[in-house]
């Protein structure tokens, strides 16, 4: 009997030891930044770290410049550290939800996400969309055009696309400015109802696993991982323009920022997958931003940002096409859109901001 009680406290002894890991040393994470130049797959395995271990050190202006030059300026990245530094000064706020907080957190996002679809009023808003590109993984991004869109959102005819202004060039012919889908170069759509509604929609039988808690625009959030098989992805699929057209049905996995205390999105981010082997788009990716936004008074889950990204195969290489849409000037439906000058001035890109 004393030998079996032996064992069984040794084992849960063990198991103690390797669920308390230390958190990572200054030392030690400084040392597995310098590691990914020569084996970029370590960037996985720091934010994986972060995560699970934590930091023990105080994150400083210079540990942050470190990891954002040696992460190549990495989004993921970045965020893990900086929730990492929350976790020391606040382990009790900061910790993971528990399984039956998950549930509650999933089961009202879903109840309040449907009901802001359903409550979605029809409404004008201007999109700022600046189009870049860059061969495939180079990061290298080259503006090659600016576009003032109106867009008309009605729950009877959907999104309606005008063609405002060019390059800062108001587009006078009634072709162009109906025809935003027409244009050359990647155009995007869906970011108000469709990327809401396919997550939460039965059909499409999502599954959704925590991942970690986050901050963001001052928000507490869960975040969670999410995936829709390609059979159940029914409003998915990525469509090809040009002399060849095409199209491919495509599942989607991606991650969704959940605010703690109002159970609202505040980011999407997704990835197309089971693309077809032989289609020329080899990839597409796309994150969203929610806010808050008022329209006649009252206040609407709307898109503030959009960030899409496809990658193209022509011959032998490989293309990234990139667009970032800024949504301003939310107004009730009916409303003309006008042109501000500042409309026409291209803003800093996101992805350098400071963290």
């Amino acid at each position: 009997m004393k030998k079996l009680v032996f064992a069984i406290i040794f084992t849960i002894s063990v198991q103690a030891v390797f669920a308390q890991e230390k958190p990572l040393t200054q030392a030690e994470y400084v040392k597995m930044l310098y590691a990914i130049q020569k084996t970029p797959a370590v960037k996985a395995e720091i934010v994986e770290a972060l995560r699970r271990r934590g930091i023990e050190f105080v994150l400083t202006d210079g540990i942050r410049a470190l990891t954002r030059t040696k992460g190549a300026n990495n989004d993921e990245l970045k965020r893990a550290l900086e929730e990492a530094e929350r976790r020391r000064q606040d382990p009790i706020s900061t910790k993971l939800p528990t399984i039956a907080e998950k549930a509650e957190i999933l089961d009202r996002t879903r109840s309040n996400t449907n009901e802001a679809l359903a409550e979605m009023p029809d409404f004008v808003v201007k999109q700022l969309i600046t189009r870049s590109e860059a061969f495939a993984g180079t990061g290298n991004w080259k503006p090659y055009d600016n576009l003032v869109i109106a867009v008309s959102y009605s729950t009877e005819k959907g999104e309606q696309y005008r063609v405002l202004a060019k390059n800062g060039a108001p587009v006078t012919d009634s072709v162009t400015q109906n025809s935003y889908s027409g244009l050359d170069g990647a155009t995007s759509g869906g970011e108000f109802v469709e990327d809401l509604k396919k997550i939460f929609d039965p059909a499409s039988k999502t599954t959704f696993e925590l991942l970690t808690t986050d901050v963001m625009r001052g928000r507490r959030a869960a975040v969670f991982n999410y995936e829709i098989d390609i059979e159940n992805n029914k409003k998915g699929g990525i469509g090809l323009k040009g002399p060849v057209p095409g199209f491919s049905p495509a599942g989607e996995k991606g991650r969704i920022w959940i605010d703690r205390e109002s159970f609202r999105i505040l980011r999407i981010e997704y990835m197309a997958t089971d693309i077809e082997p032989n289609f020329a788009v080899k990839a597409v990716t796309k994150s969203i931003d929610y806010d808050m936004v008022e329209i006649s008074g009252e206040k609407y889950l709307l898109p503030t940002l959009s960030d899409f990204r496809g990658t193209v195969e022509n011959g032998k290489q490989r293309f990234e096409q990139r667009n970032v849409i800024r949504f301003r000037n939310y107004q009730k439906y009916g409303t003309d859109v006008v042109i501000l000058d500042d409309d026409v001035k291209p803003e800093p890109d996101p992805e350098v901001k400071k963290p």
